[in-house]
């Protein structure tokens, strides 16, 4: 079992906090996109990676669902890579590419094409990740996920070496997300969180932390979205985000995840958009293999009759799922997104070929159940 080793820092003002991380780092590399670099609290702890005269070099054009081509361009906008430590703020894909520069930039790496043919690494450089987002938890986790557009799909590096030094959650980062994205990042994290609960790896040690971030998602994922500056609220979806990655690490996602992937790697659709699209569908196939989890997980929800019988529950949570998506005002169809119907089948060959979550699922699903499944999508 992966063990979790990163220091964190969390709350609200925790910024300076980092400054003790700092000691005797002379030059670091921050990773980041467009849009989050120009945050407040970003240039706050740019400021303090600048102090006492460290040399930072900024690379903020990390992409959307990057692709292998992407981390080979922001490699070569770092020719001098002797880095003391590595520094991410962002989203998933943001801590994604940086947990690999954390490797790559190390002089015993692999390349990067030798990581995607499943060489493993046995080194990095020290690395703090930041999420902006309260989603994909990949502060948490050894993966790495890269686009491979030649193959309209994704891969996963996967290795406990990726685990981060520090992660530091910081909800002053997230107050700035669009609603649209605080939504279909936070439902991502319930896609973590309900797909590790149920998988047939899960262990008492992912059960723990799974139970424990969908409490507080189910609690506090409608405020954080309508309620942007509640930094309670805010605080509390970065660490049931951080809780659905360590649920990753110590079992695995499954079908909502296997299908979303080639609706993310062919037509670039946000992970987290995808996955709310999938979450009630799948786990509508799911439920009959996962009746006393799903009834565990249904007397979480705020205001949940907790008097009906088990199997009650696990049809009400799944009704609980579609209902929460649509409060969330997020799609629930492929074709207003530009995915034809023809494409079913196709979809259905990639999601099969995921078969590192596929053999996650609590339930054997063959290529018609997963036409099926995609057949809901379109209206």
């Amino acid at each position: 079992m992966v063990t979790i080793n990163s220091t964190l820092i969390s709350g609200a003002g925790a910024i300076p906090a980092i400054a003790p991380l700092l000691t005797g780092k002379k030059k670091l590399l921050l990773v980041s996109d467009g849009n989050v670099i120009k945050l407040a609290a970003t240039q706050q702890i740019l400021t303090l990676l600048q102090a006492e005269g460290r040399r930072v070099q900024v690379i903020d054009s990390v992409p959307p669902e990057p692709s292998q081509h992407d981390v080979a361009r922001i490699l070569g906008d770092s020719p001098d890579a002797a880095f003391d430590l590595v520094v991410g703020i962002g989203g998933g894909s943001v801590l994604d590419v940086t947990k690999l520069l954390s490797v790559l930039c190390h002089p015993r790496s692999p390349g990067l094409d030798a990581l995607l043919a499943g060489e493993k690494p046995t080194a990095r450089v020290p690395s703090l990740l930041i999420p902006a987002t309260a989603g994909t938890g990949s502060e948490a986790t050894p993966n790495a996920i890269l686009a491979i557009p030649e193959q309209n799909t994704k891969v996963g590096i996967i290795s406990p070496v990726l685990l981060p030094d520090y992660v530091a959650l910081l909800p002053e980062l997230t107050t700035s997300m669009p609603a649209h994205i605080a939504s279909s990042t936070g439902i991502d994290a319930l896609c973590h969180l309900i797909e590790c609960f149920t998988a047939t790896i899960a262990n008492p040690v992912s059960d723990n932390v799974a139970l424990t971030g969908l409490r507080k998602l189910l609690h506090n994922i409608e405020t954080a979205v309508s309620e942007p500056h509640n930094l309670t609220a805010r605080l509390e979806m970065l660490w049931a985000s951080y809780y659905g990655g360590a649920a990753i690490t110590h079992a695995g996602t499954h079908l909502v995840h296997a299908l979303s992937y080639p609706l993310g790697g062919k037509y670039h659709l946000p992970h987290g958009v995808a996955n709310a699209i999938l979450l009630a569908p799948c786990m509508k196939v799911v439920r009959p293999y996962a009746v006393e989890k799903f009834a565990q997980v249904w007397d979480l929800v705020p205001d949940a009759d907790t008097a009906l019988s088990d199997e009650d529950k696990s049809h009400a949570l799944v009704d609980y799922f579609a209902a929460l998506v649509k409060r969330l005002d997020l799609p629930d169809n492929l074709e207003a997104l530009g995915v034809p119907r023809a494409d079913i089948p196709s979809l259905a060959d990639a999601a099969l070929n995921v078969k590192r979550l596929m053999n996650n699922a609590p339930c054997t699903v063959d290529h018609s159940a997963v036409q099926a499944i995609y057949q809901t999508l379109f209206h």
